[in-house]
């Protein structure tokens, strides 16, 4: 313990001299994925699983039927969106509620909450938000018990360093505020009795959006 202590203080004390610098850091972990996009999606998928979200994949042009089942199995109605979701994706059927700087209180008499994401990423199956028009204020996620968010597959990446690649500049440029979520909001006490929707929904819901398949046939070849 007397050693260690030393020789922290001894380098507190050549770093407050001037001393020289500190080595770099060593970046030996994996940096860029391998995965071919159908395998990346299955990663996440399995991953968003394994945290106990519940992961349903469907096309585009199924995506509001899908998004007003999801609601409806869990007798949500009242359901609040950032203004700047698409026209596509909002369902009959709902009460659909814009933010627009929506009390705490209010929030909290929504039953759900819809949003889009700006990443998401399979090794960890985290969804990453940093309050594009379709995600919107972080209170959106935290405060009503259920989160429906819509993945599309292109916004998947296999790693952590690889999304974060791709944050730096927005982050830098637009101090864009980011918010990771992996799985429904959790916790545990001291003997390991797992409580959800203390710090956030109780319920997450992703819908991971199919691309088209390619077009083919002459149209697609401009005959």
């Amino acid at each position: 313990m007397s050693s260690s202590r030393e020789l922290i203080l001894a380098r507190v004390r050549e770093a407050l001299a001037g001393g020289s610098p500190a080595a770099a850091p060593a970046r030996d972990y994996r940096q860029r994925g391998t995965l071919a996009r159908p395998a990346r999606i299955d990663l996440l998928c399995e991953r968003l699983g394994d945290y106990r979200a519940a992961v349903r994949r469907v096309g585009t042009a199924g995506l509001a039927r899908a998004i007003a089942q999801e609601f409806a199995a869990r007798d949500a109605v009242r359901v609040c969106l950032p203004a700047g979701i698409p026209t596509a994706w909002r369902p009959d059927g709902l009460e659909l509620v814009e933010d627009s700087e929506l009390s705490n209180a209010a929030l909290d008499a929504c039953d759900g909450v819809l949003t889009g994401c700006t990443l998401a990423i399979a090794e960890t199956g985290t969804l990453v938000l940093t309050g594009a028009p379709s995600e919107g204020r972080r209170a959106l996620t935290l405060i009503p018990d259920l989160h429906v968010c819509v993945v599309g597959e292109e916004q998947v990446v296999e790693l952590v360093p690889e999304a974060m690649a791709q944050l730096g500049d927005r982050v830098r440029s637009e101090r864009a505020p980011i918010t990771l979520i992996s799985g429904p909001s959790a916790t545990s006490d001291i003997e390991l009795s797992r409580v959800e929707g203390v710090h956030g929904p109780r319920t997450l819901v992703v819908l991971v959006v199919k691309r088209p398949p390619p077009a083919s046939g002459p149209e697609a070849r401009g005959a």
